[in-house]
């Protein structure tokens, strides 16, 4: 088993050393110099969309939450259809004809008199809540190795944090987009493999999964946790709208950005979309699975108490039963993959936007002092993480669900307003991005506890509406100001 992961550790390393000779100036290292095929970056955006959150989250989730947690998974893979085939193509144009390589670089030089404003509200809004993303990318991490080796989850998540830092700082965006794609086939194989290993043996012991979700508690057992009426109705929509958010992920947009063209787009919309029906169908399958295990009590009392403690540790626990040694290697390898690739993803674009944002420009003619700056970001940014998550109580599906809504709210109204309307404008975008942070953070301290609709949802209305407004109001001022 550590031979496989460690086997698995060292192909990641060398994939980044050998990209890492292919960059050549900035452009490869933030997008790779628009020179990486479609399905490839299909690949990875979906290897970097499916954090911790997905394989540890989400898989505890359906565990806790049973049928309910349909409506989460339905929500994500409608924002993921969404982005790819109603959002890609247009990022992708605009991107090439404003000659930009992130999306606060989109919306700074269509606007260039907010230009600053943009630019520094996006690189500190990116940075605030990609730190909550990366610490649970981390955490996942620790939890894994803690589960297949026995490992501290500090010493497992410090382990992760090295080897993500090593092959994101070699070779950029190009060698996280190489080891993405390895890692999304590995993470896909343990998603369908795993699955369908539960459901043998649970047939093998004559247990019907189905006839055990159905005589479960209504908790379990009904579409909506066993909420009636409008709690139940404001159940499926908190669900549903994980959904918005993927509208304003940076580090997900960056691949559509990357595209060199429409056939590429084309290509990257079929892989990205079976790739998430079949990892999303595995996944719930896995916690109903999961729940069966304990319910049935086939797991030792040790493993029941274990994941009755911490659910996100249901999809470890069940390949350490399940399995030899070998494939536990192997199916963790896959899991893991989920976060590193997260995370280096998210530090990437950390790192650029700081660097160009943040800090004075640098000339291009000093190239390699640049990029090392980047690298410099990068580990900066890695160690705030890693300190952060290690202070942070909430579970990993809690902090991404509020990073998600942070960096959806904000960016997200913003950027469809500003692909589909004709009206929108520089107002327009200061106001997503301030209004998206602040509806977050005010909506989740004071008001998700004794409302429980998810800040995912009022937050990224709410911005949408706002940045509307304001935009109309300064297109309308802007037609009745005479022009001197």
């Amino acid at each position: 088993m550590s031979a496989v992961f460690i086997g698995y550790l060292l192909i990641i390393i060398a994939l980044a050393g050998y990209f890492s000779s292919k960059v050549k100036n900035k452009s490869d290292f933030v997008i790779g110099g628009r020179k990486i095929p479609g399905i490839a970056l299909a690949l990875s955006e979906r290897a970097a969309g499916e954090s911790s959150w997905l394989l540890l989250g989400l898989t505890g989730h359906a565990f806790v939450e049973g049928y309910g947690a349909i409506w989460v998974a339905l929500g994500c893979v409608i924002g993921i259809l969404f982005i790819w085939w109603v959002m890609a193509e247009p990022l992708r144009r605009v991107s090439q004809e404003l000659s930009a390589t992130t999306i606060p670089g989109i919306l700074s030089a269509r606007y260039p008199k907010q230009k600053n404003a943009i630019q520094i509200l996006s690189a500190l809004i990116i940075l605030f809540f990609f730190l909550f993303y990366i610490a649970a990318q981390f955490n996942g991490a620790g939890k894994i190795l803690n589960i297949a080796f026995g490992t501290d989850e500090n010493t497992g998540t410090i382990i992760s944090a090295i080897v993500i830092l090593l092959y994101t700082m070699l070779g950029g965006f190009m060698s996280v987009v190489a080891v993405d794609v390895f890692q999304a086939i590995l993470m896909i194989f343990t998603i369908i493999v795993l699955p369908i290993i539960a459901t043998i043996f649970l047939a093998s012991h004559h247990i019907n999964l189905t006839a055990v979700m159905t005589t479960a508690p209504p908790e379990i057992s009904t579409f909506t946790h066993g909420k009636e009426g409008l709690a139940g109705f404001l159940f499926i929509l908190s669900g549903m709208s994980w959904a918005l958010g993927y509208t304003g992920q940076p580090h997900l947009l960056a691949r559509m950005i990357a595209m060199k063209d429409r056939k590429n787009v084309v290509q990257a919309r079929w892989v990205a979309t079976f790739w998430t029906l079949i990892a999303y169908a595995g996944i719930l399958i896995t916690g109903y699975a999961g729940y069966a295990f304990v319910r049935e009590g086939l797991f030792s009392n040790s493993e029941i108490k274990l994941v009755l403690h911490d659910a996100e540790k249901i999809l470890p626990v069940m390949v350490n039963f399940l399995v030899t040694p070998f494939m536990v290697g192997l199916l963790l390898s896959g899991a893991v993959s989920a976060m590193m690739s997260t995370a280096a993803s998210q530090l990437m674009v950390c790192s650029f936007n700081i660097s160009e944002d943040l800090l004075p420009h640098i000339s291009q003619k000093r190239i390699k002092t640049n990029l090392w700056i980047l690298r410099l970001i990068i580990i900066m940014v890695a160690i705030i993480a890693y300190f952060s998550g290690v202070y942070m109580a909430d579970t990993v599906y809690g902090l991404v669900s509020y990073a998600w809504s942070g960096i959806g709210s904000s960016f997200g109204p913003g950027l469809l307003l500003f692909l589909f309307w004709k009206k929108f404008n520089g107002a327009g975008v200061i106001a997503s991005l301030i209004s998206g942070t602040i509806t977050t953070f005010v909506w989740k301290m004071f008001f998700y506890s004794t409302t429980g609709i998810s800040e995912r949802l009022v937050s990224f209305i709410v911005t949408l509406f706002i940045a509307y407004v304001v935009s109309l109001i300064a297109h309308n001022r802007s037609k009745t100001t005479p022009h001197t």
